[in-house]
């Protein structure tokens, strides 16, 4: 075997034995039980919730997200004041996903906020949502609309 058929095939078994293990370190992000409420037919906000799930080996993060049923799209969460009084904020740096773990948005929680509703969110209807990872990039789901779950209703996590 000449030195070049050689290195060709060494270079080969190398990419060989490694694709497997780069494809074990790829980011692999899963949404679980998304939905969306909103406070009323003429409301011009509304709120997403869902589990997200690391499964990959590196942490990552939720950045962003869009959705075309409204004008501005927020990563929000509650925080309780110096007068005890709740208020919801935005989360400017997002929310962290540990690797092999989860991180639940969730009623009363951290979620994604619908602003300046363009279209109402109307019960048994769903739209798209992209959610923007640092490492997985974007990821669209589809978020079915659900005005009468509760918190304790359809998860075990909200």
């Amino acid at each position: 075997m000449t030195p070049l058929r050689t290195l060709a095939a060494a270079l080969a078994a190398t990419l060989t034995l490694a694709a497997p293990l780069a494809a074990e370190n790829t980011i692999a992000i899963k949404v679980t039980d998304p939905y969306a409420r909103a406070s009323s037919p003429m409301a011009k906000s509304g709120a997403v919730f869902m589990i997200i799930l690391n499964q990959s080996q590196a942490d990552d993060r939720l950045i962003a997200a869009s959705a075309p049923v409204a004008e501005r799209v927020e990563l929000h969460t509650h925080i309780e004041d110096s007068n005890g009084v709740m208020r919801m904020i935005e989360v400017e740096d997002g929310f962290s996903v540990p690797s092999g773990g989860e991180h639940a948005l969730k009623r009363g929680g951290d979620h994604v906020m619908l602003m300046g509703l363009t279209e109402s969110l109307d019960d048994g209807e769903s739209f798209p949502l992209t959610l923007v990872f640092e490492q997985a990039g974007e990821i669209v789901i589809d978020v079915p609309v659900d005005l009468t779950r509760t918190p304790e209703h359809g998860s075990m996590h909200n």
